[in-house]
Formats: structure tokens, sequence, C-alpha cells
């Protein structure tokens, strides 16, 4: 297990979707506070942007989900099939996961496909349901996790990670315009939030950049990292469209991003 420092780490593994790309992989974060090493979501590619990362599956001690589409869970199956792997660097921790209701149906689901394939030891594995119609809160070593019910999916969450040192990361998932996120990202020193398409090609479900602009804006966000991009918006201004409505530190996420808050 990799030793936890003072500070608090955000790491975008993926900034992608579900459309491959050789520049982004599909969605992922590391987060690192204290000896907490935190994936949220894990699209196709995030194992090997671990790597990247300097990071392996066996450092990981909590996965997150905002959701179930493929685009955020694709990774999980490799990810637990390698855990099995007999090697020097085999999982000695527990891994937690956490999502919404219907996580431990979604499991049960992935374990019958594949077997006994994705079977870890008994005591490995961890599975905590965040309620999805309400704020919901938990508390663990070195963080405390808050999240909100979003428009996307029956099970979409948006998380909060409030770190020992003080700082916080909201990550919003796929999400449309709602008032729990911005409720939930009040004041957060970091705003990891989705912007799947320019402004003139805004899908039900989805935010754009100025709608995730104007969500920050009313959250009083410390800093925005606009995520999740779809090939259309590499043909716009997304950070000219996102000063529309916010004016404090923006950028635009690409992988291995790293965002140190001391």
């Amino acid at each position: 297990m990799t030793k936890g420092g003072a500070d608090t780490h955000v790491t975008i593994l993926g900034s992608g979707t579900c459309v491959p790309s050789l520049k982004r992989s599909a969605c992922s974060v590391l987060i690192e506070t204290g000896m907490a090493v935190i994936l949220i979501d894990a699209g196709p590619g995030t194992i090997r942007r671990l790597l990247h990362a300097n990071k392996t599956i066996f450092d990981i001690t909590h996965i997150l989900f905002s959701h179930f589409h493929p685009d955020h869970t694709a990774e999980l199956v490799p990810l637990l099939f390698a855990t099995k792997y007999p090697n020097s660097d085999r999982r000695q921790t527990p891994l937690t996961i956490i999502a919404g209701n219907g996580l431990n149906t979604f499991l049960k689901n992935l374990m019958s496909a594949y077997n006994n394939w994705l079977d870890l030891p008994r005591g490995i594995l961890n599975t905590i349901e965040m309620d999805t119609t309400r704020f919901d809160s938990r508390t663990f070593s070195d963080f405390h996790l808050e999240t909100t019910p979003v428009k996307h999916n029956p099970e979409s969450i948006a998380y909060r990670i409030n770190s020992h040192q003080h700082k916080s990361i909201v990550y919003s998932g796929d999400t449309d315009f709602c008032e729990s996120l911005v409720q939930l990202a009040q004041e957060t020193d970091v705003f990891i939030c989705e912007s799947s398409h320019p402004d003139h090609l805004k899908v039900p479900g989805h935010l754009s950049p100025s709608v995730a602009g104007e969500i920050a804006v009313r959250a009083s966000a410390g800093r925005l990292i606009l995520t999740h991009f779809y090939p259309e918006c590499d043909q716009a201004d997304i950070l000219k469209e996102c000063r529309q409505a916010y004016s404090g530190p923006l950028a635009l996420a690409e992988d291995l991003m790293r965002i140190n808050l001391k």
C-alpha cells in the first residue's frame, strides 16, 4: 500500500466518454488523501492510466461509481479479475465499492455472467449502497463522504469528498442541471463537473459548458474542472462558453492532469 501524505491529490485518469480515443480514456478520477486512495468511476482504460499515474489496482482502497453505464464501470471486471492474479503485489487489505441503490444487484449480475472468475477471497470486498432518494453520508478513516441524487439514471449520484486536511472535491458524474448538485458543491475547493457537449448540442441528462459554469457560480466553487468530453467538444471553444457564467479558476480536464490541494 502506498503511504499517504499530508496533502490531498487529484488525478484525472480519464476525461473522455464511450467514444474510443487515443487522447482521452473514459471517465475516471483518482483522489489520494491520507491513506485513502479513491477511484471515482472506472471506464475503459482506467487500469493503464493508473499505471501511468504510478499506482496499481492494489493501491486502491475505495471505488466509487456515479452510475452503472459502461463508460463509467466497464473496467471493474478486469480490475477484479486482475486482483485474483497470484503475485507478490496481491491485495492484502479490503477494497470497498460504493455506489447508489442497486450496487449489490449490479455486482451479483456481473458475478453470474463471469461465474467464479470475479470471486475474491472472503473479507476482501465490501460494498456500500448510498441512498439515491436524498442526501447521504459516510465517514471513513481518512475522509468524509457525502452524496446526493442527480438527474441522469435512477441510481445516479454525485460525490463530495471532504479530507481530514479540510479540503473538498466534488464530482458531478453524469447529470443535467439540478439544485441538489448546487447544494453539494457549495464552496468546494475543486468541482469536477461533466460538460459532455458544447452549448448548441446540449442533450437531456448531460451538462454543457455554460450550464456547468452556472452551477459552479451558484455553488461558489473555488476551482472548476470540466471533463467527460465527447468529440464535438474539440470543435468548440469550451472555455469561452463556460466563461459566459463562471469567472473563477477554470481548466479543461486532460488525462493524467494532477491537482495538488495543500
